[in-house]
């Protein structure tokens, strides 16, 4: 069952890409028609109703590939249920890949309970999307592509959670980098989507970087690339060091320092977290899968996933509490100005990652696989009710310009406020609340449980990111839905509720996001814990923070709590009682609320350090390098030299016999003149 889960997606991606026949058809030929009718914001050929659009090819690519996903879920489902009571751990041998000297990396499926997790969030997170966008792209002359990018990312990202080994993690890694690429720069005349999409690409190349060091120096220390005798051996690492450059260097930390850097890119953390935001310029379902189930995971699963080497390495998992805390708080304010509907929930991503990195920074890694499984849920139902919003607004994503949307589009706006409520946390501690108020509030326990300086340091943050996380939520919503509309009324006329293909994925993820945590807390960090988990995390036997975690303080319970209704109480006071504080605040404050708009001027403090630099050298090397120094040596002197030299001697081979007879009397002459009176001396 595993490997039809694994295939089906590649093979709807194959067929549907090469054989759908707008795959290729117009590529470009229409790029002037093709750029006007997306400039107007995400999607503009939504102005009016699902059933009037441009696209006159075949239907069955988009149809096959939502029907070979769905299928894929479901199976997914019966293995993940399957490990809830009695699952085993498996490993099913699929073909011999790589074998060269001690070299060997076969291409393998590793089942346990972390890689059932995994395809539960990605197959149903991705069949949704799939679903969601049988109506959201009804309107694009290019859905088969769109389509088959969407498999090819989902058939990455699982053959980068069911690996066996190091190399091919890395390359469902790199396939998944691919994908996104693709899909974020799928709109391609537009100019900011193909600079997004290579800001995404070039940002993880420098995380990936560290990762693939990481797995030369595992293979260095183990002599294996293979999970299972890494993790058998792991222990034989512990105390020995690596020299390089002049330094004695701790084994194990630097191992898990380097993969922790690939993780950083692929999870939008701390210094690599540029890139993210800006992949918003794909279509609203994209921005659903890379930040919901498969990406911006894929960091988070790797840590996890390396929990052996990571439990035996304290100071490097010290570095990932400390990013991961720094992360959530950077985000969450951010996230406080944003005024792009998509941008907001995107910054929500890179806060809540770094909640999800804190919990396996401080060992509690059962509670950061289970915020990311809630996560799936709530956060892809923001981003696609977020497109249903934009969907209404006729390609609008700007909040200033929405406002009092509730009346007319009701049910996304009640799917928008239970996505917020999980998001946000909403729930009474001791009695129960949304899936993120579960899954939340063990990370900040736990954070506060480790009780080491780097875990109160993100305690702190946390807590910080939680109130910042509530007002931005609730801002959203009310600039949103709430209040006098701010849109023009033209597009007041057109806004219409989304057709049923893009509600029920809506319904779905909500009734994830309102019973998920509820239901499965036992298992990822309840009694139930050592049972479903088996093996998949490694925590050594002193490493007791799921115990600890439900014995702290009572004011650090509630603490999140009070955070969360703090931030509502705010975000209505500004946006609902008084809306002319917030425009007063900024207005007061103008240097701090243009460093929070700028994204803490990261963007441009890297043009400065990076991006100038290397486009000053590439230049230099270029102009001076090449064009003056090699070429004007090179091609443009030496060789020229001995062109100019050839023709002016070929001109002395006239062909005339008295030329050549009267060159060979000059010869004799000065042979004659130098013996005559050269000899003499």
């Amino acid at each position: 069952m595993v490997q039809a889960i694994l295939f089906l997606p590649l093979l709807g991606a194959l067929i549907a890409g090469l054989l759908g026949t707008n795959m290729f058809k117009n590529l470009g030929s229409d790029a002037e028609a093709y750029a006007d009718h997306h400039a107007g914001g995400d999607h503009a050929d939504h102005a009016h109703d699902d059933h009037h659009g441009h696209y006159e090819g075949p239907m069955w690519p988009m149809y096959l590939t939502t029907g070979l996903l769905c299928l894929g879920a479901i199976m997914s489902w019966i293995i993940f249920l399957g490990f809830l009571h009695e699952g085993h751990d498996t490993r099913i041998e699929l073909l011999r890949w790589i074998s060269s000297g001690s070299l060997n990396a076969g291409w393998a499926i590793r089942l346990d309970a972390l890689t059932a997790v995994m395809l539960v969030v990605v197959n149903t997170v991705s069949a949704l999307v799939h679903v969601y966008s049988l109506g959201y792209m009804s309107h694009d002359e290019h859905q088969p592509r769109f389509f088959a990018y969407l498999s090819l990312f989902t058939f990455a990202m699982l053959m980068l959670v069911t690996s066996d080994n190091l190399v091919q993690m890395f390359f469902g890694w790199e396939g998944v980098g691919l994908a996104s690429y693709l899909l974020i720069g799928f709109w391609y005349t537009r100019e900011s989507a193909n600079a997004a999409a290579i800001k995404a690409f070039v940002v993880n190349r420098v995380g990936d970087f560290g990762f693939a060091l990481g797995i030369f120096g595992v293979f260095m220390v183990y002599g294996s690339v293979e999970f299972q005798t890494i993790f058998d051996n792991a222990p034989s690492a512990v105390g020995k060091t690596i020299h390089f450059l002049g330094h004695d260097w701790d084994t194990l930390t630097t191992l898990c320092l380097l993969l922790f850097m690939g993780a950083m890119g692929k999870s939008a953390q701390f210094l690599l977290h540029t890139w993210l935001p800006d992949a918003m310029e794909g279509p609203t379902p994209v921005s659903a899968l890379i930040h919901a189930a498969t990406m911006v995971t894929a960091g988070v699963f790797l840590v996890a996933r390396m929990s052996p080497l990571f439990e035996l390495a304290p100071a490097a998992r010290d570095v990932v509490v400390i990013i991961g805390g720094t992360t959530a708080f950077f985000a969450a304010t951010v996230g406080l100005v944003q005024n792009d509907i998509k941008r907001v929930i995107a910054y929500s991503t890179c806060s809540q990652l770094g909640y999800m990195f804190v919990a396996m920074g401080v060992g509690a890694y059962g509670a950061g696989i289970f915020h990311l499984f809630t996560h799936a849920f709530f956060k892809a139902l923001l981003f696609l009710g977020a497109g249903s919003v934009i969907h209404a607004m006729s390609g609008e994503q700007d909040m200033r310009k929405m406002g009092g949307l509730a009346p007319h589009i009701r049910l996304t706006w009640a799917m928008m406020l239970i996505g917020t409520f999980a998001l946000t946390g909403v729930g009474i501690p001791g009695v129960g609340g949304f899936a993120g108020f579960y899954s939340k509030d063990a990370i900040i326990e736990a954070a506060y449980a480790a009780g080491t300086s780097p875990a109160m340091y993100a305690f702190g943050l946390l807590v910080i990111a939680a109130f910042c996380t509530s007002f931005y939520s609730w801002r959203l919503a009310f600039m949103t839905f709430n209040g006098k509309t701010n849109a023009d009324a033209e597009t007041v006329s057109h806004i219409h509720e989304s057709s049923k293909v893009m509600l029920v994925p809506l319904y779905v993820l909500a009734a994830g996001a309102v019973f998920a945590g509820w239901y499965f807390e036992q298992y990822f960090i309840g009694h139930e814990e050592a049972l479903f988990w088996g093996k998949a995390l490694y925590r050594l036997p002193e490493n007791e923070i799921l115990h600890h975690m439900h014995e702290v303080p009572t004011l650090v319970k509630w603490s999140a709590f009070i955070a969360m209704i703090s931030g509502f109480a705010l975000a209505f006071l500004f946006y609902i009682r008084d809306t002319s504080i917030p425009k007063r605040l900024a207005a007061m404050h103008q240097p701090l609320y243009q460093f929070l708009l700028n994204k803490w001027y990261f963007d441009e403090l890297y043009n400065f350090l990076f991006v100038r630099p290397a486009m000053w050298l590439g230049r230099f090397l270029w102009k001076t390098g090449d064009g003056e120094i090699i070429d004007g040596f090179g091609p443009d002197g030496v060789a020229a030299s001995v062109a100019g030299v050839t023709v002016q001697v070929n001109r002395l081979q006239t062909g005339y016999v008295y030329h050549y007879a009267f060159a060979m009397l000059i010869g004799v002459a000065a042979i004659i003149s130098w013996f005559t009176f050269g000899g003499a001396h």
